[in-house]
């Protein structure tokens, strides 16, 4: 994973996870993080599936959560100053595709597989298995999180180009 990404990525999931938190406790808001990285990292990989494409994120700027504040409701509590460096480092459409692999896993399975053949992973060692297999353990631990109904505003911003993606790849394949 380039190492412009992995700013992106952290700062994506800290969104996720502080928008649908956990459902309590250090354990359930390990495993939501899990899950809400994987699905990130994931998207990553789809958005910007080649150094070139990373690097031009680092130059230009993932564009941050404002959009997903005010879609979410987030935006209406009292601004605190040191939330907003990160912040800025937010990417839209990766909130979005991680929001769309998140309350589908069978659409994961595909996401996951469509990164297997990308230029990112040497190897791809990863498994994902708590993005794609999830258990009765993960959805008790990010029950807002993986909640279809609560996620579709941010997961319909841009679901259209990701299925554009995954499917353009598998016909690619094919």
């Amino acid at each position: 994973m380039p190492a412009g990404l992995s700013s992106v990525i952290a700062a994506t999931t800290r969104w996720l996870t502080r928008s649908y938190p956990a459902a309590g406790g250090a354990l359930n808001a390990a495993y939501a993080e899990i899950q809400a990285r994987q699905a990130v990292s994931v998207a990553a990989m789809l958005r910007y599936p080649t150094e070139l494409d990373a690097g031009l994120l680092v130059l230009t700027g993932p564009g941050g959560s404002g959009r997903l504040d005010r879609l979410t409701g987030a935006d209406a509590a009292e601004p605190d100053p040191e939330d907003h460096a990160w912040r800025t480092w937010v990417d839209e459409v990766l909130a979005s595709w991680a929001a769309c692999l998140l309350t589908d896993p069978a659409l994961a399975g595909v996401a996951v597989a469509a990164v297997a053949d990308g230029e990112h992973p040497s190897g791809f060692p990863y498994r994902f298995r708590r993005l794609t297999e999830p258990d009765d353990g993960d959805r008790r631990a990010a029950p807002l999180l993986r909640h279809p109904d609560l996620l579709e505003p941010v997961a319909l911003l841009h679901r259209a180009p990701l299925l554009e993606r995954l499917h353009g790849g598998l016909a690619e394949a094919a």
